[in-house]
C-alpha cells in the first residue's frame, strides 16, 4: 500500500510504503533501546566509581584518624614525662634540693664505682 506524505516546508510530496514505514519503526526502536542501555551502563558505570570512592575515603579517613591517635598519645605522653622532670628540677631547686640530688645520684651510681663529691 501506497501513503502520501504532505510536508508544509518543502512542498514535497513522498510516498512511502508499509514495509518503509515498518523498517524505519524497527530502526527507531532499536536506536532507542541502544541508547537506553547505554544511558544505564553510563549511570552503573558511574554508581560503581562513586560507590569505590566511598570505600576508598572510608579507608583513608580510618588510617588518618588511627594516626592521629598515635600522635596525641605520644604527645601525652611526652608531656607527662615533661610535667614530671619540670617538678624534679622545681624539687631540685627548693630548699632541701641539694641533700634530695645527692640522694638521687647515690642510687644512680653502682656501688663499685668511687665517687668524687665537690663542696
Amino acid at each position: 500500500m501506497i501513503l502520501n506524505k504532505y510536508v508544509e516546508g518543502s512542498k514535497v510530496i513522498h510516498f512511502l510504503n508499509k514495509d518503509e514505514l515498518h523498517k524505519k519503526n524497527v530502526v527507531k526502536k532499536k536506536e532507542k533501546n541502544l541508547l537506553t542501555s547505554t544511558y544505564l551502563l553510563l549511570k552503573i558505570c558511574l554508581f560503581l566509581l562513586s560507590f569505590i570512592s566511598l570505600i576508598k575515603i572510608v579507608n583513608i579517613t580510618q588510617l588518618r584518624m588511627s594516626r592521629l591517635k598515635e600522635i596525641k598519645d605520644s604527645y601525652l605522653y611526652e608531656k607527662d614525662r615533661f610535667q614530671k622532670l619540670t617538678n624534679r628540677f622545681d624539687n631540685l631547686l627548693s630548699p632541701q634540693g641539694q641533700q634530695r640530688f645527692m640522694k638521687d645520684q647515690d642510687q644512680m651510681i653502682s656501688r663499685d664505682v668511687m665517687r668524687v663529691i665537690w663542696r
